[in-house]
């Protein structure tokens, strides 16, 4: 079965925006510039300078998928049963996320955010149509991301920020091995990789500040190995040897420019756009360590800008209401779209609240639901005896986040 898809990574290909929840009632809108909390480290680090004093925060989101696909001719690997559609996927994912900022002095700010900036998992059943094209795909990472902050003036702040950032990624699929029967194959890497990510924001008037963030693509050279389970009398030879891989992964650069401004004593306006260069990932290959390509699959994908929008109402000193809408494009062509990566465009819809529980304690509760526009597939690998892969399919996603923030 499939239980969790790719149509939850909630960004553009399989970058995760989820770094908060504070942000999630505002669908983002103005991260790079609202500086509500420590978490704008990973949003815009010269936001520390907003924010007074040791603060840390901590956030948890549930993911909960839903993706239905709808088979519309698919073709089978040679000699091997087509198998089923798939039951609805719906699985619940946990991304948590952790920062901390202090004060050097009154200018100089210091930070480190723990979070998940990217992520992936699919799992087809071993029934699934589409099982010698995919079946596991998974990537995990975690990024550290000390930080750095300066006051220059009343009006404008900077920031810089360092990122070490771990990945991990597995991939399986059938292997159609003739008359001897079907087997399978495994391929795992690690890596780590290093960036950074810098910031500005421009008090534009004591209501109003215009906030630009950008952060830099990080290279992974992943290492690993790639295992096969071979139907005997298959020997472990050729292009079916265990042996050690290699894979190279340009995780995308980005660039948000985000607006927010205080109208009157109730309400907050915020705005977002925010481009990833998602134009670099122009196909997935795996080497073995003798420079033999195992594995290849073009992607060509393309550049994305995600928009959004959020209100804030001040219902009370304790109470604030959050609302918010976006518009998060999907890097895939259709014509280049896969069963490890079916992802579409996304609407999101988002609500939240905020608490003041004490004079140096805050929580924060946010919802989004995504409206996941229909991904049509048709990868045609007959030729290379991996069947073909035709359909449509259906998703959408509900995210539920909570924060406790904390001053010291």
């Amino acid at each position: 079965m499939i239980y969790t898809t790719p149509l939850a990574s909630q960004a553009a290909g399989f970058a995760l925006i989820e770094q908060n929840a504070s942000g999630m009632g505002n669908a983002y809108a103005g991260a790079a510039a609202i500086a509500e909390d420590a978490s704008t480290i990973f949003f815009n680090p010269a936001g520390m300078t907003f924010i007074q004093g040791a603060q840390a925060v901590g956030a948890v989101h549930l993911i909960k998928p839903n993706a239905e696909f709808n088979n519309l001719g698919s073709v089978t690997a040679a000699a091997r049963p087509l198998g089923d559609e798939g039951p609805n996927a719906g699985d619940l994912a946990f991304v948590p996320n952790l920062y901390f900022k202090t004060d050097l002095n009154e200018n100089v700010k210091l930070g480190i955010g723990v979070s998940a900036p990217f992520g992936l998992k699919t799992e087809y059943g071993k029934e699934w149509l589409g099982r010698f094209q995919a079946d596991m795909s998974e990537v995990k990472t975690i990024n550290f991301n000390p930080s750095i902050a300066f006051k220059i003036n009343d009006q404008l702040s900077l920031g810089f920020g360092v990122s070490a950032m771990r990945a991990e990624a597995t991939l399986t699929r059938a292997v159609n091995f003739g008359a001897a029967g079907q087997g399978s194959v495994k391929i795992k890497g690690d890596d780590w990789g290093f960036g950074y990510n810098l910031g500005a924001i421009y008090q534009a008037t004591a209501d109003t500040r215009v906030g630009l963030a950008y952060r830099s693509k990080v290279e992974q050279h992943l290492d690993g190995d790639a295992k096969f389970r071979r139907p005997p009398p298959i020997p472990n030879a050729g292009a079916a040897a265990d042996g050690d891989v290699t894979a190279d992964v340009s995780l995308p650069a980005s660039l948000s420019l985000s607006t927010f401004s205080h109208l009157n004593d109730k309400w907050e306006l915020m705005g977002d756009v925010t481009w990833t260069r998602w134009s670099q990932f122009e196909r997935l290959a795996v080497y073995r360590n003798s420079g033999v390509l195992l594995t290849e699959t073009p992607e060509n994908w393309e550049n994305t800008l995600r928009y959004s929008i959020g209100v804030n109402y001040l219902h009370s000193d304790a109470i604030k209401l959050r609302a918010g809408l976006a518009y998060d494009e999907e890097a895939i062509k259709d014509e280049f779209r896969t069963a490890r990566i079916p992802g579409n465009d996304r609407k999101w819809v988002s609500l939240g609240a905020s608490y003041v529980m004490s004079p140096t304690s805050k929580f924060d509760v946010g919802y989004t639901h995504l409206f996941i526009s229909d991904a049509s597939i048709d990868d045609n690998q007959i030729a290379k005896g991996n069947g073909r892969v035709r359909g449509e399919y259906e998703g959408s996603v509900d995210i539920l986040s909570f924060q406790v923030t904390h001053n010291f």
